[in-house]
């Protein structure tokens, strides 16, 4: 495993202002922010605040008290963070069908409404393809701000002498935003403790961050296999759908024809990035309404179930290397603990993709719904647990925190986004902390298989 040394943090920014590092005693700039009210149907793209609105208020609150060990013996004695990488500028991909929404906009739509006329005449596209999915200032502060958040919440754990002390890794896939947010993550601790005498290494590794590139069955069968998105694509054309774009055409004031499903998309995208990344209520966002929104947010759904989530089965397969890894290391802790020994590993930091997260809460069985998202079960679908606006926002995390409660008794908590939630059949196991032993048995299937190579190669029948 290549580890890296990084000692110069850069950051590719354009039109962000410069944000104070000095943040102990920040006052947050979304404290007052006027929220769009479609913010909490950005799927994806949202914010974290919006998964923990208390955190409008103070960034840096935290609620010890949903930790909850079963008894006042219960000791921290490992946490293993997997978090998704800090608010981004928009990718390429996105930047070009949100060009051509505001080409449209610009030069065929009427100016009827003060917002309208905004976009028109104050409002310049100031996002460009090079950009592509960099962190954004916000994404840097997402990650300082978490950092000391979970020393607040795991203060045996995350302290400065494990720090210096090399107890705490962190791992990172090597996309700038991912190697960013790490480095961020690294800042919030150093800047909490005022560490100026040491730099603390952080290792690069795809195989666990980005496993998804690498396996060659879910590469061909679903990422690379138009077909595999079939419900979106029908989803797409169906009668919701239509009614945004038609909506849509009509605030605008242009035909029906104009207005295609990436038009309304780039609506979308065009209200969630200015929000996430600057904290406006752009007139953007005036394009759609909860109702349409809501439309889009099963969109996204539908492409997340469909090619990250439950639709396949190999989606989640591709994740067995993350799920042993995890694993491997709660068991090293386990035993370490049972002789005696120092835990080597009190914190493992592993900071990848809302890619990296969804495959292994779908193989944990995390927020599975008795009824598959299709194109055709809209209607029925508004309770579905499926919702990757609460599961994945930028910065999204799975923590898994390994309790000694005295006399073998070891338990694990998972949280989501810093929540505790209970492991799926696993409900009666003294609330969200159940026996580590129970939780092994649970997934005993999964840990004596779950062979990445195995599951990932073609099989290729013959002629």
């Amino acid at each position: 495993m290549p580890i890296i040394l990084w000692k110069i943090i850069v950051f590719h920014f354009t039109a962000i202002p410069a944000v104070s590092w000095c943040f102990l005693n920040d006052v947050n700039p979304e404290k007052n922010a006027d929220i769009p009210a479609i913010a909490k149907y950005f799927s994806t793209k949202g914010r974290y605040e919006e998964v923990n609105p208390h955190l409008i208020e103070d960034i840096l609150a935290v609620n010890t008290s949903v930790l909850q060990p079963p008894s006042a013996q219960c000791r921290q004695i490992h946490l293993t963070a997997i978090i998704r990488h800090g608010t981004r500028y928009p990718t390429a991909k996105n930047v070009k069908k949100m060009q051509k929404l505001y080409d449209l906009v610009r030069s065929g739509a009427p100016a009827k409404d003060s917002w309208l006329q905004e976009i028109q005449t104050q409002w310049t596209m100031w996002y460009t393809e090079d950009m592509d999915g960099r962190l954004v200032q916000k994404g840097v502060n997402d990650h300082r701000h978490l950092a000391v958040r979970l020393s607040k919440l795991f203060p045996s754990l995350i302290s400065e002498e494990k720090l210096r002390g090399g107890l705490i890794k962190f791992i990172t896939s090597s996309k700038h935003r991912c190697v960013n947010s790490t480095l961020s993550f690294k800042a919030g601790l150093t800047e909490l403790w005022g560490i100026k005498d040491m730099e603390f290494e952080h290792a690069v590794n795809d195989a666990l961050m980005r496993f998804f590139d690498q396996c060659t069955r879910f590469v061909e069968e679903v990422d690379n296999n138009p077909s595999a998105l079939t419900e979106l694509d029908k989803f797409k054309e169906g009668p919701e759908m239509k009614r945004v774009e038609e909506k849509m055409a009509d605030r605008l004031g242009v035909p029906y024809s104009h207005i295609t499903d990436d038009m309304a998309e780039a609506a979308f995208y065009m209200c969630a990035y200015e929000f996430a990344i600057k904290t406006v209520n752009s007139p953007w966002c005036r394009l759609l309404d909860e109702v349409d929104a809501q439309v889009m947010e099963y969109a996204n759904d539908l492409k997340q179930y469909w090619k990250r989530g439950y639709g396949y089965d190999i989606n989640s397969k591709s994740s067995c290397t993350l799920f042993h890894d995890v694993f491997s290391r709660l068991d090293n802790v386990v035993s370490q603990n049972k002789l005696g020994q120092q835990v080597t590993e009190a914190v493992t930091v592993q900071i990848g993709h809302a890619e990296t997260l969804l495959p292994l809460i779908t193989l944990l069985g995390f927020f599975k719904d008795s009824d598959a998202p299709t194109s055709t079960n809209y209607a029925t679908q508004t309770q579905r647990s499926f919702r990757t606006s609460l599961m994945l926002p930028y910065t999204a995390n799975l923590l898994l925190v390994l309790y000694d409660c005295g006399g073998g008794d070891i338990r694990l908590q998972p949280l989501l986004n810093e929540k505790p939630v209970t492991f799926p059949g696993l409900a009666d196991q003294k609330a969200s902390m159940p026996l580590y032993q129970d939780v092994k048995k649970h997934y005993r299937d999964l840990l004596q298989g779950c062979d990445f190579e195995t599951e990932c190669q073609i099989f290729k029948h013959p002629a």
